[in-house]
């Protein structure tokens, strides 16, 4: 982080400095968390249902922290600075921050893949330029601003994710990440319970575009029914992309190769280039797709977008292949589930050789649509040739029944993972198959991966 003073601080969040406070004192980190203070940091307190920041001020002055700030009476000899938000006062400090800097950003959102979608960018900026990119998901009004907070003088781009669950938040990441490029990988049905509906959720993606540049980018997949409803409205130069659609960035010679990855051909403008993707699914094509778009504008050529995109390597548990013992191979794709990339998980799972096992949980989020979207999974999984499906969780009981809609054979149910754990895996899991795992990251699938590891 780029050294700051207090004044700067105090200007910033829009505070009232007490009166033992010094402005030019200097800040050389920031954290919200009370752990990881060091010296010269300023700490910056937030509240939620089971904790409050501000319970550990004194603490945090113990441990060297030049300053906090708080929206409640201190009483120290240290310096604070009071504020009426102090989640507010992140997002304002970040946004103050982010201006400092005269670097390329890229933002990334969509219902399924942003993760993914922006390592992948991250890989191929990577190839010119010094990349900082968002650590695991950290996409939401705090993950974000901590992200920007590691911007250094040597970084020339940044990759952010947005994630979002209501309206208005990607509206007030996006004004702090102020972005010259921004994605939507697709309008899927992820929080479908607070949005209302897909043109809800359209609604709240776009909000995107309210911090991009005046001469910024639109990345958008032409092949998502939603985003393509965009196509003729546009108001920002856009790029966009697509397997059926061919219209702008496209891909063909899709070749699907199980486990081991995807090769295709990317038509990049006047660009075309064959790309081996090291991760399965067919679905890869598209964020590799993204990533071209991303790196065209911004200036990469061919061999550099090609060679970002052949290196790159996905976060942990997002469709992670590994021979376990006794034979299995496991496809671990826990960190995070809903209809769309579950299905695309199974997609992959059903190309694989041997016996197929999937093993499905809750996907969260779904309101009054829970029910029929996980009866569909279900019955999509069974209708892919799965030999076993193993459905866990409460409402993954409507997944059991859409399974058995079409097969009545290798199909289970478990109210609760531990239930699975406990009385399940060892009869149902058979050695030298191939097993999938994915459930939203609440119901904590890393445990079975964390068995089958060490599978006695």
């Amino acid at each position: 982080m780029r050294n700051i003073n207090i004044g700067e601080v105090c200007c910033a969040v829009e505070g009232e400095l007490s009166r033992c406070g010094y402005e030019e004192n200097i800040i050389s980190s920031i954290t919200t968390d009370s752990r990881k203070i060091e010296e010269g940091c300023l700490f910056i307190p937030l509240t939620g249902d089971r904790f409050d920041g501000h319970d550990f001020i004194k603490q945090a002055f113990e441990k060297g922290a030049q300053c906090c700030l708080s929206q409640k009476p201190v009483e120290t000899d240290k310096t604070v600075i009071y504020v009426k938000d102090t989640k507010k006062a992140l997002l304002d400090m970040a946004r103050y921050y982010r201006g400092l800097f005269d670097l390329k950003v890229c933002a990334v959102t969509g219902s399924v893949g942003k993760t993914t979608t922006k390592d992948m960018i991250a890989s191929v900026l990577e190839q010119k330029y010094s990349t900082l990119k968002t650590y695991g998901n950290f996409n939401n009004e705090i993950g974000l601003p901590l992200t920007i907070f590691n911007i250094e003088d040597s970084h020339e781009a940044a990759v952010l994710e947005m994630g979002m669950n209501s309206f208005g938040e990607i509206s007030r990441l996006t004004s702090v990440g102020k972005p010259d490029v921004a994605v939507i990988t697709n309008v899927g049905v992820s929080h479908i319970e607070n949005l209302g509906s897909r043109e809800g959720i359209l609604k709240a993606k776009c909000e995107i575009f309210e911090g991009l540049s005046e001469n910024g980018t639109a990345v958008l997949n032409a092949d998502n029914d939603m985003l393509s409803t965009l196509k003729g409205k546009e108001r920002f130069n856009t790029i966009w992309f697509g397997i059926e659609d061919k219209s702008g960035f496209y891909a063909d010679n899709i070749e699907e190769m199980g486990i081991e990855g995807v090769r295709c051909t990317i038509h990049a403008g006047n660009d075309v280039f064959d790309v081996f993707i090291g991760v399965p699914g067919r679905h890869m094509v598209l964020n590799a797709l993204a990533a071209a778009a991303v790196g065209k504008a911004f200036g990469l050529n061919a061999n550099e977008i090609k060679k970002g995109i052949e290196n790159f390597k996905p976060t942990g548990m997002r469709m992670e292949v590994s021979t376990v013992p006794f034979g299995f191979t496991l496809i671990n794709d826990s960190y995070n589930a809903n209809p769309v990339s579950a299905k695309a998980a199974v997609d992959v799972l059903s190309k694989s050789g041997g016996i197929k096992t999937a093993v499905l949980g809750d996907m969260l989020e779904l309101g009054d649509f829970a029910a029929s979207l996980h009866y569909d999974v279900g019955k999509y999984t069974a209708q892919k040739g799965i030999d076993n499906i193993v459905c866990i969780g409460d409402i993954s009981i409507n997944m059991y029944d859409g399974a058995r809609s079409v097969k009545t054979e290798g199909v289970y149910y478990f109210s609760t993972l531990d239930e699975f754990l406990q009385s399940g895996l060892d009869k149902i899991l058979i050695k030298n198959s191939t097993v999938l795992i994915k459930a939203s990251h609440s119901m904590a699938f890393e445990k079975i991966a964390v068995r089958l590891r060490g599978v006695k």
